[in-house]
């Protein structure tokens, strides 16, 4: 069904440089290319149609082109109904310095109030820098036998820093977080929009020193989480154009799992009506519960699709129900075609396989996963094209 409250074919000012392959860039040098883009009607949930399939992606779209505004869509789509907004930051808020050798310290003053990232950075003992980037969004659950030997640095970005929910222990409710000091006005923001705006300001920090100070090349920034730190990962990624290779690992639902097919699962899944709302809006699950998630007028595969013309790999594991990969297969199937219809699917891959603990990658993994890091991180000539994978459990 056609969704007829967007404005395709508005112009869109994108004077933006990529680092380009076959025409179409494989990274940008700015954090969102769309941002002239008019932001479309968003009509009330009331008013949205029911659809039942997955929403086409590539509504619209014909000319890689095209693609600028609807990736726009998508994106304040998501912040409208889900997640709240990611605010825009310009230069002159940001201040950057290094402390000691090491340590990436970034403070963000809006409105006369600041907050302090700080995150160290884990250089290698091979080659020369500047050095690829892999971040993990509260850790890096890779295992490092992936990066060893590699020309590859690694940080962690530590998430409470800007919102500090966690899901076990002592926190913060809305309106009390970091961010809520800048943005008050933002106070019932989902805790994924604030923690893909405080990744883009560690970014923002590292392009603001340079290859000389900081040692990292920029153009070659990865990112990657497990569990609700693989959704963080995902929405990382998705809404900064700046990350060259999004690694998702068991991002579960609210993740690559789309709400309509977990909402259709026999099992118990974290589906729209059970997933934990101190990271999306509320609003959420009041208009989208039950059958009205068939209003949403997206769902996950648009989110992974925001990643296109970038690298995307999603990690699963079938073992945990919960994390509703049966739901996972047809939205990465959904949002292959964006990369596909630009010829361009061996950016875009899969790896759903069991037999393992959560968050602990088997080694029958790591070949696909070591493809994607070496590919899209160091530019090797490696082969991606063939990481689709669904497998109950684990090649003998």
């Amino acid at each position: 069904m056609m969704r007829l409250f967007f404005l395709i074919g508005l112009a869109c000012a994108s004077a933006v440089q990529g680092r380009a392959q076959v025409g179409v860039p494989l990274v940008y040098d700015v954090e969102n290319t769309g941002q002239g883009c008019e932001q479309p009607l968003m009509p009330e949930p009331s008013q949205l149609p029911v659809v039942h399939e997955l929403p086409d992606a590539l509504e619209g779209v014909s000319t890689f082109s095209d693609w600028v505004k609807r990736r726009s869509d998508i994106g304040h789509m998501i912040q409208h109904y889900g997640i709240g907004k990611k605010p825009v930051v310009n230069g002159g808020q940001v201040l950057a310095r290094m402390e000691g050798d090491t340590a990436l310290v970034v403070d963000v003053t809006v409105e006369g109030q600041t907050l302090t990232l700080r995150s160290v950075i884990r250089y290698p003992e091979v080659g020369q820098p500047p050095y690829a980037l892999m971040i993990g969004t509260s850790m890096i659950s890779l295992p490092r036998q992936l990066f060893d030997g590699r020309p590859i640095a690694t940080m962690v970005f530590h998430e409470k820093q800007v919102n500090d929910y966690g899901q076990w222990g002592q926190h913060h409710e809305r309106g009390e977080h970091p961010f809520d000091r800048l943005y008050p006005a933002l106070a019932a923001n989902g805790a994924y929009s604030e923690w893909a705006w405080g990744l883009s300001r560690l970014i923002d920090g590292l392009q603001q020193l340079g290859p000389d100070v900081t040692k990292i090349d920029t153009r070659h920034i990865g990112v990657t989480g497990c569990s609700y730190a693989g959704k963080m990962a995902l929405y990382c990624g998705a809404f900064d154009e700046r990350v060259a290779l999004t690694i998702a690992q068991e991002p579960g639902g609210g993740g690559a799992a789309a709400w309509r097919k977990s909402h259709e699962s026999e099992e118990k899944v974290e589906d729209i009506d059970k997933t934990d709302y101190h990271w999306f809006l509320e609003s959420q699950r009041d208009y989208f519960k039950g059958d009205s998630v068939y209003r949403l007028p997206y769902d996950q595969h648009e989110l992974c699709a925001m990643v296109c013309p970038r690298a995307l790999l999603l990690l699963g594991n079938p073992d945990y129900p919960w994390l509703s990969d049966a739901a996972m297969l047809p939205s990465a199937q959904a949002a292959a075609k964006v990369w596909e219809h630009f010829g361009i699917a061996d950016r875009m891959g899969w790896s759903i396989v069991g037999g393992h603990g959560h968050c602990q990658l088997p080694r029958n993994q790591w070949a696909e996963v070591q493809a994607f890091i070496d590919r899209f991180l160091l530019d090797r000539p490696v082969n991606t094209s063939r990481v689709r994978r669904f497998m109950l459990k684990p090649e003998e």
